[in-house]
């Protein structure tokens, strides 16, 4: 477990000596097997996550009964749906893992208290919501923006190492597409 701990006070760039001590009396991790749920439709998350081993992915799923991916969460990365963490209030989303995976969790509870007594965890906390705003942002402007190719490009330049740990039918999803299609994308990429 200590090695967990370590790696994500490690990611607490701001954090002094005595903000790590702190936050890491609060720290636990859990293990999830391949299928887990870290977080489900209607719960309220009471601890921040941050991957420290495997895959997780985000979806909904829609008045057809169909599960759409918003996004996977990998390795070294927080694991959330933010805005209701922020509010406490129930989650829209199911969060399950594609992988066994090992998370760090950290209190709502502690985050709040660290608020309070630690200036620079204010900043820590600015900087995650600013990543997770961003990435919710960048995905919006994909669809507006870019074709299924040009998403499928910029998925697999910014994930190349996830390429081969998720299936096709959950990039086809994620990329807002049919699987055939993205299937008819690759194979176009691949004469070029």
């Amino acid at each position: 477990m200590q090695k967990y701990f370590d790696l994500y006070l490690e990611h607490l760039s701001h954090a002094t000596e005595g903000e790590k001590k702190f936050i890491k009396e609060h720290l636990t991790v859990r293990t999830y097997n391949k299928g887990d749920y870290f977080l489900k439709f209607g719960e309220v998350q009471s601890d921040m996550g941050y991957v420290c081993e495997g895959l997780i992915r985000r979806f909904y799923i829609n008045e057809k009964g169909n599960k759409i991916i918003t996004g996977f969460t990998k390795e070294l990365e927080y694991v959330t749906d933010y805005p209701s963490f922020i509010r406490q209030i129930p989650s829209k989303y199911y969060f399950q893992c594609l992988e066994h995976t090992t998370i760090v969790h950290l209190p709502y509870s502690t985050i709040i208290e660290s608020y309070k007594k630690f200036k620079n965890s204010e900043m820590q906390g600015r900087l995650i919501a600013e990543k997770v705003l961003t990435i919710l942002n960048d995905r919006v402007e994909s669809f507006l923006f870019n074709t299924a190719e040009e998403r499928y490009l910029k998925f697999i330049n910014e994930n190349p190492d996830l390429i081969q740990r998720v299936s096709l039918t959950h990039l086809s999803s994620f990329l807002g597409i049919e699987r055939q299609s993205l299937s008819r994308i690759r194979k176009k990429i691949s004469r070029k």
